[in-house]
């Protein structure tokens, strides 16, 4: 699988703006209801409705700048904490699925939190009718002397749930065995992920059943 870096990027512009449309419609919508209602419980339900849209869009936002941008505003290691915060907006505005967090460093690699927040993505998409997100993310360095840089982060990913819903594609792009043709905007932040691990000497695992989905990734320093 070899996508060029301009493809990928239109790739993940589109998944964008997939995922953008629904909150950003229903704010459109919502100021055109408010032009049009006089009564004044209506309208502080508009407002009600307008406000949740314009967090969801904000939240959404913030989430995608770190897992698909270049995180400017951040040096080479960034807060776990921020990742996480992310991620528990993303699913707090879902309602249906609860995380769970072991996170043994204050940092990680921007690679590393990249890849968490996508990882993070696919497993909250798999959980059509809701449950549970288990995440977990470790940097192990070499303690044996050889020299600064040497270890890797390493991250996991459990989504459990009644039909988790993960596309076959996804799996081939995690892993690099689907076809450049046939990578589409759902299956580019896969194929990001396979890139960026394989650009850094790393690898991504995934095993699913009908009720779960576990995901991994070992990327080391560089």
């Amino acid at each position: 699988m070899t996508t060029s870096s301009l493809e990928l990027a239109s790739l993940l512009c589109s998944r964008l703006c997939h995922d953008m449309l629904s909150p950003v419609g229903a704010l459109s919508n919502g100021l055109e209801l408010l032009a049009e209602e006089k009564d004044p419980d209506m309208r502080r339900r508009c407002f009600e409705l307008l406000e949740q849209s314009a967090r969801i869009s904000a939240d959404k936002l913030k989430f995608f700048r770190l897992a698909f941008g270049a995180a400017g505003g951040f040096g080479e290691m960034v807060p776990v904490d921020e990742a996480r915060a992310l991620v528990d907006a993303l699913v707090g505005n879902n309602g249906r699925i609860a995380v769970n967090w072991a996170l043994a460093s204050d940092s990680l690699p921007k690679p590393a939190i990249k890849t968490l927040l996508n990882l993070a993505l696919i497993a909250i998409d798999s959980l059509v009718r809701g449950g549970t997100l288990d995440i977990g993310a470790e940097l192990r360095t070499d303690e044996s002397g050889e020299g600064a840089g040497s270890g890797a982060s390493e991250i996991v990913v459990r989504a459990a749930g009644p039909r988790i819903a993960f596309d076959a594609d996804i799996g081939r792009a995690l892993d690099g065995s689907l076809p450049e043709g046939e990578i589409s905007s759902r299956t580019a932040p896969a194929a990001m992920l396979h890139a960026l691990a394989q650009s850094l000497g790393g690898g991504l695992q995934y095993a699913k059943a009908d009720d779960a989905l576990v995901m991994g990734a070992v990327l080391p320093l560089g």
